[in-house]
């Protein structure tokens, strides 16, 4: 039914139905040219955006009996579930379309899926409600490249692209300062392009990952006319990752590590630890949850070589975990 080649029905008396994307609204599909040239008369769908019905100059179509009779006729639409546009294609009009990419097929489905007649658990969130998955989905796809499972990966990726969806399509919607996804990209793409002046500008070239590293500091720090080093440090992270994100920032502009907390508490040790581990080139975080990661499989082992030997391991006591743990 669905047509990407040159559409030649328009010169032949039957009807055609393009469709156009509404995430893409101002996109129409190279095949439908022949026959929006050729037609007798063209109309917008009910579902039409409006950029696309003001860009093309059409009138609103009439009722779909009424539509259906007029010769090498053109419905403009964004769906065949339109009432006009499904009429015609029961009659045998030619539909064209473009492949939509998958990123945008994306967002139109999450569109749907927020929109009147949608998701009703979806229609119901903010972005209060949702900060529990974006954190969940952030961890398992961190899961996923720990464990190098590229299936996982995949699915995980599109897990954490699904919350930025959502957070732009609520957003949209905000009475006193709307943003969409498109403008959340491009916000990221003229970050790109000024946080590397020496690929875009032909500024001065950077060829270490350290240099790179640096200009990317210099910059952001003038950008956002920051006050202090820790200035956009995430203070809501989880604490190995913050003590040692604020040991690197702070090394950055020489502060001792004497002066780190110097308490004799398990809080003040552990700051200690990760901050320095950070300013050493090692992630604290990574490094702990590997460690623990290890252990927790130590664990596993060690229960599962107790019920090979007919004991319960919720009876375990000190020597009995030891006679089963894992060596090496």
């Amino acid at each position: 039914m669905t047509s990407f080649s040159t559409a030649t029905s328009g010169t032949a008396g039957v009807a055609t139905v393009v469709l156009v994307s509404r995430a893409m609204p101002g996109v129409l599909p190279a095949a439908a040219w022949p026959a929006l040239r050729a037609a007798d008369a063209v109309y917008g769908a009910a579902d039409l955006p409006e950029a696309t019905r003001a860009a093309l100059d059409v009138k609103a179509a009439p009722r779909p009996e009424e539509l259906a009779r007029i010769p090498r006729v053109v419905l403009v639409a964004t769906s065949t579930d339109e009432p006009g546009a499904a009429e015609l294609v029961r009659r045998g009009a030619e539909v064209v379309e473009s492949p939509v990419p998958p990123l945008v097929r994306a967002a139109e489905v999450m569109d749907r899926l927020r929109s009147p007649g949608g998701c009703p658990w979806d229609a119901v969130q903010t972005h209060e409600s949702l900060v529990q998955y974006l954190v969940e989905e952030t961890y398992e796809l961190l899961d996923a490249i720990e464990e190098g499972d590229r299936t996982a990966m995949r699915e995980e990726l599109g897990d954490v692209l699904l919350q930025v969806l959502f957070h732009a399509r609520v957003a949209a919607e905000d009475a006193g300062d709307p943003f969409d996804i498109d403008e959340v990209a491009d916000e990221l793409v003229t970050k790109l392009v000024n946080r590397h002046p020496h690929i875009f500008t032909g500024a001065e070239a950077v060829h270490t990952p350290e240099h790179q590293q640096q200009r990317w500091e210099q910059l952001k720090q003038a950008e956002k006319q920051r006050e202090s080093v820790i200035d956009g440090v995430a203070l809501g992270q989880p604490a190995a990752a913050l003590a040692g994100k604020l040991g690197q920032r702070t090394g950055r502009r020489g502060l001792p590590l004497d002066l780190f907390p110097s308490g004799s508490d398990e809080g003040a040790k552990l700051f200690r630890l990760a901050a320095a581990a950070r300013r050493a080139g090692v992630d604290p975080e990574g490094a702990l949850r590997k460690t623990a990661k290890d252990f927790a499989a130590k664990v596993r082992v060690a229960e599962r070589e107790a019920r090979l030997n007919g004991i319960d391991p919720a009876t375990l006591d000190a020597e009995g975990w030891r006679r089963f743990w894992p060596r090496g």
